[in-house]
């Protein structure tokens, strides 16, 4: 089986790891600058980085006619392919959009035998064949036959006890400046970069859990990085619950729309 997956970030990379370890061929598609925050545990940064791990998982930049020399090697290939034109050659059984995006931005039914939506933006029996709920709560993970996702409500889920302060946001339009490393130990107040020479700071203690390159081009208001107040520095180099749980959700409606797993009931 090969499935194409729209998007590289720590979503995207938690639904690769669960079908990848599965036995799923896989081909990923990113912009030539992908702006992932949780980037330790981002397929996204190989390009940049033209490879990287996440949790023993290889995953190579390359050409679109390296790709299947590149899976035969047991490395997932990423493509600079933002609006997914690899599929036509490809001709996947099926294409997950995890861009995240929050809206469709061109995956449609007809892309491949399967098509599933990541998050709001999409609308089972419309423009994807399912959908898989990323709001984090009772319905995280579920898998969506008809109908779309919870809304987008722009307040981030609760992680030990915090919703939007984990937040990091960009307090002008500019350029980022990293001034912390992924990792960092932090306190409420500390800067973790500048935009422009005014300090993006952070407002709870924790661990920098995710933060974006250096050099990356930002609006006010948009999000730059992640703190963690759980404060435990292995959750920046694993998946997360979240992650985990949507690519469950991704696999779930995977085996059911390709009938390579029939359900009991």
């Amino acid at each position: 089986m090969l499935v194409v997956i729209r998007g590289g970030g720590d979503i995207a990379s938690g639904i690769a790891l669960r079908l990848w370890r599965s036995g799923v061929r896989l081909v990923l598609c990113e912009t030539e600058r992908p702006t992932a925050i949780r980037r330790t545990v981002a397929f996204s940064e190989c390009i940049a980085k033209g490879e990287t791990q996440v949790e023993g998982v290889t995953a190579r930049r390359v050409p679109l006619e390296e790709a299947r020399d590149c899976l035969k090697a047991g490395v997932i290939p990423v493509l600079v392919d933002p609006s997914g034109a690899c599929i036509k050659t490809l001709r996947p059984d099926a294409v997950v959009d995890a861009i995240l995006a929050k809206r469709n931005l061109g995956t449609t039914m007809d892309m491949a035998p399967a098509v599933i939506g990541v998050g709001p933006g999409f609308t089972a029996g419309v423009d994807c064949h399912a959908v898989v709920e990323t709001m984090r709560g009772h319905y995280l993970g579920r898998v969506i036959w008809e109908g779309s996702a919870i809304p987008n409500t722009n307040i981030p889920g609760l992680v030990g006890g915090y919703a939007g302060e984990r937040v990091l946001r960009a307090p002008a339009e500019g350029v980022f400046r990293q001034l912390l490393e992924i990792g960092a130990q932090v306190k409420a107040g500390d800067a973790a970069g500048t935009v422009e020479g005014q300090p993006v700071i952070c407002q709870i203690d924790g661990v920098l859990r995710g933060i974006l390159p250096d050099g990356t081009p930002v609006y006010k208001g948009m999000k730059s990085g992640d703190v963690d107040p759980r404060c435990s520095i292995d959750h920046c180099y694993c998946a997360s619950d979240k992650a985990l749980a949507v690519g469950g959700g991704v696999l779930e409606a995977l085996l059911h729309l390709t009938g390579a797993l029939r359900p009991c009931g």
